[in-house]
């Protein structure tokens, strides 16, 4: 029982214990008023027990969603490919030697060197990575 409807039981009970009569003006007021704050009380009610479910449908959507924004962005790269082999692509250079462009892939670096070879001339190309992370821009600035 919600809280308004047991103080308007309270009222009612009150009310009856004045033994108000029906016969007075005061006493058919007094009960139609007691009516209608029962028909809020019962309103109210009715209202908190569809926010509810209401709740606890946006939350059931709201879970739905992040289940479709982890499936949507987790399997795609972001880059606009659709080729699972283009998934490790990095970035795309052109090459000083010959000017032919190439993509950056993961097996073209080396973690222990700083160059790359061009896979169309076979020449060794000097890179230098710039990290675009607020960490490392952190510790470039100090």
């Amino acid at each position: 029982m919600s809280y308004l409807k047991e103080r308007v039981s309270y009222l009612r009970g009150l009310a009856e214990g004045m033994q108000l009569s029906d016969a007075t003006n005061e006493g058919k007021l007094l009960k139609a008023m007691l009516e209608v704050m029962d028909d809020f009380a019962l309103a109210v009610e009715d209202i908190e027990e569809i926010q509810e479910q209401l709740s606890e449908q946006v939350d059931t959507i709201d879970e739905d969603l992040a289940e479709i924004e982890r499936v949507i962005f987790d399997e795609n790269c972001g880059c606009g490919c659709d080729d699972e082999e283009d998934m490790d692509y990095i970035n795309e250079i052109e090459c000083p030697y010959c000017n032919e462009k190439m993509k950056i892939d993961a097996d073209l670096i080396d973690d222990d060197d700083e160059t790359i070879k061009c896979p169309h001339c076979g020449k060794e190309i000097d890179i230098q990575w710039e990290c675009g992370c607020e960490e490392c821009e952190d510790h470039s600035h100090n």
